[in-house]
């Protein structure tokens, strides 16, 4: 059996090749973002924002069913049953597509009555707008396709090929934004055109590169009853939970459309792609440790278990905090060096979707171990019915002739309220002590984030706005968070660790 050690060196080096996907990621994504946004121009920006979120609308089945099929290649693996493995791949192509075939059904006739006759869009775009629907509708079906095969890469902790793989979908992301700029046709169907060409490419890509490596990932046509009924059961389960995100998330990107125009859901779409780059940064290190979770729990390692998701909620939200302050603080300067042209609300927007972020990552290993334990029936129905109601009272509060920046308070105090249920839940299904949670994580979490604030705050407040303050901000906020992630954030053992980590390195240097 493998080693607590050898695991920890596992997610260390697994978290570095993520980490440098996630680098190269942020920033293309920063250069193409600024370049899409002042080709298409904020109207079509926006146009094309809020269709993805129409086509996203859907995708509330793909979202619970990809999370059964990651659990349970992952759960496979942990127990070594590799018949049940190639069972578990094949019934996951099946199912993906006649999800695929469904889903396109569904947002031909739903989505394309909601795009046209319910939707604020120009006249004159309409038929620009139908085209990215339809080229969306068919990435996405393509996407679901490639489910099965990239949970079978993470499942087996090859992190390094599932980097490779990103970074050239982020390299034809970039041939993307090139063509954009030189296409002669309409700027927004051709780029709705080559993102989708982009989602095939990396699906042949999966799929060669799995059949080639992974016994179970050669198909073969499986009906096992049990096996669908077990997965589409923690399916429908999940539905619940991946529903009421989506309506919180893409179903309030539409409310502001129909409140207030394209011209918000483009500021809307900026601070996505900025809070996209913050979670993508975290979500290495989360994706990272997600399979040790899973895996400890299929061997009944509970207390290795409650080790993964203690510090994996500290370690994430550390990161989190470490990236957003000075973005928080700054974000004019930084939208105005990054876009140039800002958008109406785009500030506000990135400074309240930073803060959300900061309660939505505590909860990642959390989420993670209650995948683990495949128990998630009273888990979805309570987290549910709490965290819906976003959707309605930011429906209520538009209505009322509040502002859309409204849409985001109600959030981040749904979301910030979700950490304790959720941890509620969780400690009984994994047989995890509560108040060392509470102590360890949250109260650490809560004095790092009051003691590290204060001399970024001094500076913003006594300096005048220029790119030298946003300089000043950037050092101070990282010594300031650093020290005090050392000193309050950790505990002995995990100084310990680090103190001899850096004693070691010094060592070795030398000789």
């Amino acid at each position: 059996m493998t080693s607590h050690a050898e695991n920890t060196k596992r997610i260390a080096k697994n978290t570095l090749m993520l980490y440098v996907r996630m680098l190269f990621s942020m920033l293309v994504s920063l250069y193409t973002s600024r370049v899409v946004l002042n080709t298409l121009g904020v109207e079509d920006y926006g146009i094309n924002n809020v269709i993805a979120g129409v086509v996203s609308m859907f995708s509330l089945l793909s979202s619970s069913l990809s999370t059964a099929i990651s659990r349970f290649i992952t759960y496979g693996l942990g127990k070594g049953d590799m018949q049940t493995l190639k069972k578990i791949f094949s019934s996951s192509i099946n199912v993906m597509l006649g999800l695929a075939t469904l889903i396109i059904i569904l947002t031909e006739i739903v989505g394309t009555w909601f795009l046209n006759h319910e939707m604020n869009i120009p006249t004159e775009r309409m038929d620009a707008a139908n085209w990215v629907l339809q080229c969306a509708i068919f990435a996405f079906a393509v996407g679901l396709i490639t489910v099965p095969y990239s949970a079978t890469v993470l499942a087996h902790e090859k992190m390094d090929v599932y980097a490779y793989i990103s970074m050239t979908e982020i390299c034809l992301r970039l041939v993307v934004v090139y063509c954009l700029y030189a296409s002669p046709f309409d700027k927004l169907k051709s780029f709705a055109l080559l993102t989708m060409t982009v989602t095939i490419v990396i699906l042949i890509i999966y799929y060669y590169y799995c059949r080639r490596n992974f016994h179970e990932c050669k198909y073969c046509y499986v009906y096992d009853s049990s096996l669908l009924k077990k997965m589409l059961s923690f399916s429908g389960w999940s539905l619940l939970g991946s529903g009421a995100y989506l309506f919180n998330t893409q179903g309030v990107n539409i409310l502001m459309n129909l409140f207030f125009g394209v011209g918000v859901n483009a500021a809307r779409g900026i601070a996505t792609q900025v809070d996209g780059a913050v979670q993508s940064f975290v979500g290495s290190f989360t994706m990272a440790m997600s399979p040790q979770i899973i895996k400890s729990y299929a061997i009944n390692d509970l207390e290795y278990m409650h080790t993964l998701v203690c510090r994996g909620a500290k370690y994430s939200y550390f990161m989190t905090f470490f990236l957003t302050i000075p973005l928080i603080l700054e974000a004019q300067q930084v939208l105005s060096i990054w876009l140039g042209v800002v958008p109406d609300h785009a500030i506000v927007f990135v400074r309240m979707t930073l803060l959300s972020s900061l309660t939505v990552v505590i909860a990642n290993t959390l989420i993670t171990a209650q995948v683990a334990t495949g128990n998630i029936k009273k888990y979805q129905i309570i987290v549910t019915l709490c965290g819906l109601w976003v959707f309605p009272l930011s429906y209520i509060f538009f209505k009322l002739g509040f502002s859309p920046e409204t849409a985001y308070i109600i959030y981040f105090i749904v979301y910030f309220g979700l950490i304790f249920v959720r941890l509620y839940l969780v400690k009984n299904l994994i047989k995890m002590n509560w108040i060392k949670y509470a102590k360890e994580v949250l109260l650490r979490m809560g004095l790092v984030s009051a003691c590290s604030i204060i001399f970024p705050s001094l500076v913003y407040f006594n300096m005048p706005s220029s790119l030298i303050r946003l300089l000043t901000i950037c050092i101070v906020s990282a010594i300031s968070s650093l020290t005090f992630m050392y000193l309050l954030g950790l505990d002995k053992n995990e100084r310990i660790f680090i103190i001899n980590k850096i004693q070691n390195k010094i060592h070795l240097s030398k000789h």
